[in-house]
């Protein structure tokens, strides 16, 4: 799927609150050596869980609009991946641990 400006946008905007940068390749569009963030759009946020699985540390789903909020916290419901909404403010914290 090509990049959207909704989703460069806000990669961007939490990269820079977490003083990293966005990584535009296949890797997970944020990470440092704490946490780990992919964010999506509504139509794919089911496959950012996927993409998440590997990491062994706090995890999080960043949506780029309301509506992808809603749809990560539905698909995160029971799991230890959190949500994070387009200015990257926490909606549901990650329980996964550092490891």
């Amino acid at each position: 799927m090509p990049e959207t400006r909704a989703h460069k946008t806000t990669a961007n905007r939490i990269a820079r609150k977490h003083k990293t940068e966005y990584n535009e390749g296949p890797e997970t569009d944020i990470q440092t050596s704490r946490i780990a963030i992919e964010v999506e759009p509504p139509e794919s946020v089911s496959a950012a869980m996927a993409q998440l699985q590997e990491y062994r540390k706090p995890v999080y789903i960043a949506g780029t609009n309301k509506e992808a909020v809603e749809k990560a916290l539905e698909v995160t419901r029971g799991t230890t991946v959190g949500v994070m909404d387009s200015q990257g403010n926490i909606v549901k914290r990650s329980s996964r641990k550092k490891g």
